[in-house]
């Protein structure tokens, strides 16, 4: 199962000795009377391996990007890449009736990332995930994160809580689609506030190996982006 292309990650973890390379592309765009910022995510490179036992995996991340702002009549283009992202994600409990079947990342970003792009400090997080099969067509999923953000007009710390839940459906074999809403909840920021976004998209397996994906979102309130579309692939190595 992949992580992409819903916000909410996967339960479960790839297995012991397996790679999975997950990838694709994002456009985003956010407009306020004449100013606007859009960007380009490339690659958005999420490598999953599963080490020592099934139910643990090393994740690594990294995420080339590209920025056009424009701001009282003037633009400008920008381009580089964000800080790394790793963590590890440790598979807790299978479904059992309704206790959900679980997972926990310890994660952080690490200051790796171009001068436009970085935030020059360590941000470090937990994410926790919840999830059911309700039947054949329908499964049902949730995240809980607290991760260290930098306010980049302040240079101040504060905590990022992320809340999401996702609904899945099986539309056939191949075929699979899925409605989601989540929101980026700041606490002790100046300059930062609440973000609320839903978004949909499709999956299609390719091959037991292979998925191909397509998504698309928009935000649900003023601090938020307008909206965002993207596609990707994922691919495993057994």
């Amino acid at each position: 199962m992949t992580d992409r292309p819903d916000f909410t990650e996967a339960a479960v973890t790839v297995g012991k000795g397996v790679s999975q390379l997950e990838f694709g592309y994002t456009y985003t765009s956010t407009t306020d009377g004449t100013d606007s910022v859009e960007s380009h995510s490339f690659g958005e490179a999420l490598l999953r391996y599963g080490i020592l036992e099934d139910w643990l995996e090393f994740r690594i991340a990294v995420f080339p990007v590209q920025e056009l702002t424009v701001f009282e009549g003037t633009s400008n283009s920008t381009a580089g890449h964000e800080d790394l992202y790793t963590g590890f994600k440790l598979a807790l409990t299978p479904q059992a009736g309704l206790l959900p079947e679980m997972a926990l990342i310890p994660q952080m970003n690490i200051p790796t990332g171009s001068k436009a792009f970085t935030v020059d400090k360590v941000e470090p997080g937990l994410n926790w995930i919840y999830a059911w099969e309700l039947n054949d067509f329908i499964s049902t999923a949730g995240s809980t994160q607290g991760n260290r953000r930098i306010d980049v007009t302040t240079g101040k710390a504060y905590l990022e809580m992320a809340q999401s839940w996702t609904v899945a459906y099986s539309l056939s074999e191949a075929l699979g689609a899925y409605t989601e809403w989540f929101a980026l909840i700041p606490s002790g920021a100046e300059n930062v506030h609440t973000q609320h976004y839903f978004n949909g998209g499709f999956t299609w397996l390719i091959n037991n190996n292979m998925q191909f994906d397509i998504r698309a979102g928009v935000g649900l309130n003023h601090a938020a982006d307008n909206y965002f579309l993207g596609t990707g692939l994922s691919i495993r190595f057994p």
